[in-house]
Formats: structure tokens, sequence, C-alpha cells
């Protein structure tokens, strides 16, 4: 986002490897544990752990656990705070999960370690009371028939077309977070269900902001909290959009050194899975379009290492506006496009700042280019304002039209207008409701909602 509106003082709580441990309430009354082994490969494997409470509401808690075998060790978790001692695991509710009502869920994993065999864990504990409900290990989750990963598969460029698995254009819609590190409560079990099966969303862009309290502040959590927002969005069948989101300083190779290590990481760990697209910069400002070339040409190789197939979006100058905000326009990247392939082009908008000049720039550009609107938004480019909806209704329609996919700012209750959810909706469990969605969120869920037609043949 061009501006960050000056209220956001907390930051999340970060994920990793510690020995801290959430504030715990009232010992649970009973509670579920659902233990899945996504992958295993030799002396590795993925799980993933859901625990429901079956008991009174918790504000806080802890989920205990034994590995049988001594060679099994945790090497790194997200959606809690996890550790290690001998055969012992303990993960501890986070900011945004902390809090788990009667019948409450909340969605956990790791990569772990072994050296002999790799038997389930044993004797799961929450809050000290021992989970009857279940201690069975169950397939790995699929998703249900005709979701948008499972009708379209693997995507790749064609053309200037995001294509299918049967090489056919299609378009993606869905939502953006906002910043990881200010709203992490909004992105759980309960929101991100209603937004794959209510708001019947194709895609969730997590944005993880590198400065402003982001991810150089602590790489492993933060990369740790966007993989396990993979996991959750591939689960119900949503592609997972991973945002650099780059902002201030404008020159993405400011963080060029820190892109490669982010990338390096998250390309290998998800390079199996079909429903993950890289967004390497976020809103380059301030600065040329041979420069986040440059660092384009040098990230790019370091996901292809790893992940030679995943979808690469590249930003563009005057924060991704194909240089439209900087007097500039399109033809700068037709004459000296990126070297490498399966890329795409972000554009950002704001309807009630971007009219005219800008769809006409997305229109021809359109027939040049490959083009993905990470972000756009209903309001000014401030984020705040008043909702533009005749330009909102004209920018939707045109991206229809053009097959371009989009991502809505934001799927959050921030004090802005952007927002989709009046403030204090994450608090609780409704995400879809007319009572808690904002003026922007009941037009965005009512265009996203509307069936796909994804073409098969």
């Amino acid at each position: 986002m061009k501006r960050l509106l000056a209220l956001l003082a907390t930051c999340a709580t970060v994920l990793g490897l510690t020995a801290a441990v959430a504030p715990q309430a009232a010992a649970a009354t009973g509670c579920k544990v659902d233990y899945t082994v996504t992958s295993q490969w030799t002396g590795g494997f993925q799980a993933g752990v859901k625990v429901t409470n079956l008991g009174a509401p918790l504000t806080g808690w802890t989920l205990g656990f034994s590995l049988p075998d001594a060679g099994q060790k945790i090497a790194q978790g997200w959606n809690a705070t996890w550790s290690q001692s001998g055969s012992a695991v303990t993960a501890a509710g986070v900011d945004w999960n902390r809090a788990l009502a009667t019948n409450a869920s909340a969605d956990l994993g790791f990569t772990g370690t072994f050296t002999g065999a790799n038997p389930k864990p044993t004797a799961f504990t929450l809050n000290g009371v021992a989970c009857t409900g279940s201690l069975e290990e169950e397939p790995p989750p699929v998703p249900a028939d005709n979701t948008p990963v499972d009708v379209n598969g693997q995507l790749h460029v064609c053309g200037v077309n995001l294509c299918n698995q049967y090489n056919r254009p299609i378009q993606l819609r869905g939502m953006s977070t906002h910043g990881i590190q200010w709203f992490s409560q909004c992105y759980n079990t309960a929101s991100l269900d209603a937004l794959a099966h209510d708001w019947k969303s194709d895609l969730l862009r997590t944005a993880m902001y590198v400065q402003e309290d982001g991810y150089e502040t602590d790489p492993a959590g933060f990369t740790s909290r966007v993989n396990g927002l993979v996991d959750m969005a591939e689960a119900r069948g949503m592609y997972a959009l991973i945002d650099f989101h780059t902002l201030t300083p404008g020159d993405p190779n400011y963080n060029l050194a820190r892109a490669k290590t982010f990338f390096a990481s998250v390309a290998a760990r998800n390079a199996a899975k079909k429903n993950v697209i890289y967004e390497i910069a976020n809103e380059p400002n301030g600065v040329s379009w041979s420069a986040i070339k440059s660092y384009a040409e040098q990230v790019i190789p370091v996901i292809r290492a790893a992940d030679p197939d995943a979808v690469v979006i590249v930003g563009t100058r005057g924060w991704s506006s194909l240089g439209v905000s900087d007097g500039s326009n399109e033809s700068e990247v037709v004459s000296n496009p990126v070297n490498a392939t399966n890329l795409m082009y972000a554009f950002h908008f704001y309807a009630a700042s971007h009219k005219d000049t800008y769809r006409s720039t997305l229109s021809r550009a359109a027939s040049r280019l490959p083009l993905f609107v990470t972000e756009f938004g209903t309001v000014s480019a401030t984020g705040g304002g008043a909702m533009d909806r005749a330009s909102t209704t004209a920018w939707l329609d045109l991206l229809d039209q053009l097959k371009i996919s989009y991502a809505n700012w934001t799927y959050s209750d921030a004090p802005e207008s952007s927002a989709a959810f009046k403030p204090g909706t994450c608090g609780g469990s409704d995400y879809s409701s007319s009572g808690v969605l904002t003026e922007s969120g009941a037009l965005l869920k009512s265009r996203i909602s509307t069936p796909d037609t994804f073409p098969t043949s």
C-alpha cells in the first residue's frame, strides 16, 4: 500500500523455535487433535496439527505432546511458538489464535527431522488436560472438488495471459491481507474458511512487509508465518500469492540480500505445491525501471533454482503503475522486459485516485504484457476516503473483460475505508455477514463470490 495510516502501534508476536510461551487461561476441559504428515522425504517430514477445543472458551493455550523416537526433532514451526526439550514438545498460541472458543480450532504446523522411524506423536494435552477426542493420523487434506486449485492446477504464463493446466487463460479473483505484523489476528481458521467458502475467493495474497516492523526484524518468524498461510490456503483450494512487500525505501535493491534469502527459503519449502505465486517487489517507487529490472534478474534465478515452474510477478515503476504515477507509461517495460520466462508484471490502482489515464494504460499494456493486479483499492491511494463505486465498478468490469487477475486491499478490519471489515471484526468469528462488512467489503464479496468460469478443455 502506498501510505500507511499512523494507527499501527502493536507488532505481531513473532514465530520460531523459542522457549517462550503464551499466557494461559484455565485448564481445558476437553480437546481433539488431528495430526497429519503432509509430506515426507529422506530424513525429514512436514506435519500439520489441528487442535480443537471441546471445552470452555480459552483465552490462552499450550499444546503439549511427545515425539516417540529419539531421532525426531522439530526444525521449524508456524502459527504457534514452538519449543522442544528431549522428546517433549510444546506449541503455544500466538496473537492471532490465542483465544479458542468452544469447538474452535487452531491450525499449526512444523517441519522436522528423523533418523530412525517416524512414528506419530503421542499423549497430546491442551493446557495440561489430555486430548482424547482423536489421536488418529488423518490423510493429507484434499481440497473439495472444483476448488480453484483443484480445477486449474499448476499455473503458467502463456502469451499475455495467466493460464491453467489446460493451457487456457483464466482470471483469479481474491483478497490481500494487510501487513501480517499488525493484523495477524485476521488470518485464522474461521476467516480463511469464510474467504474460501463464503467469499469463494480464488486466492489469498499475503502482504509480508520487509520494513515497518516486518521481515527485517525477524526473518525466520515471518518466513514461518508466510509458510503457514500458504498451507492454510492450499488446504482450502486457494492460490497463495507471496508478497515481498517492499514500500519504504522504494528501491527494491535495498532489500536484494533479504529477498534472496527469503525467496530461497520459501521456494525450496513450497516447490512441490501447485498453489504458490511469488511477487518479488510490491511497489517500487522513486527508482528507475532499469534498477527494478536488475533486481528482478537477480532474484528470479534464486526462485527458479528451487521452484522452476511457479509464476513470478515483478513490480513496476511508480508504485507498480507501469510508470504512470511517475509520468511514464508501459513502453519502458515493453521495450526492455525482464529477461525471464513465466513472468508477469504488477499493476496497482486505487479507484478514487486513478481513473481514465490509468485504465487506458492498462488496456494498451494488456495486449503486450502479462499483467496481474496484485493490489487495488476502492478508495483513494492513501487507503482512506469515500469508496468510489463508479470507478471501482469500471475497473472490475475492465479486469473481467481482459481476464486480468486481482487481489483487493484489504481483507482486514483496519480503521480505514479500504478494509473489508468493520473495526473489531477480527476479534470474532463472523467474516461474511452484512453486519461485519464495510461498503468496500460488501462490494468485493459480491464480485468475488460470483461463479468462476475456468475452462477445462
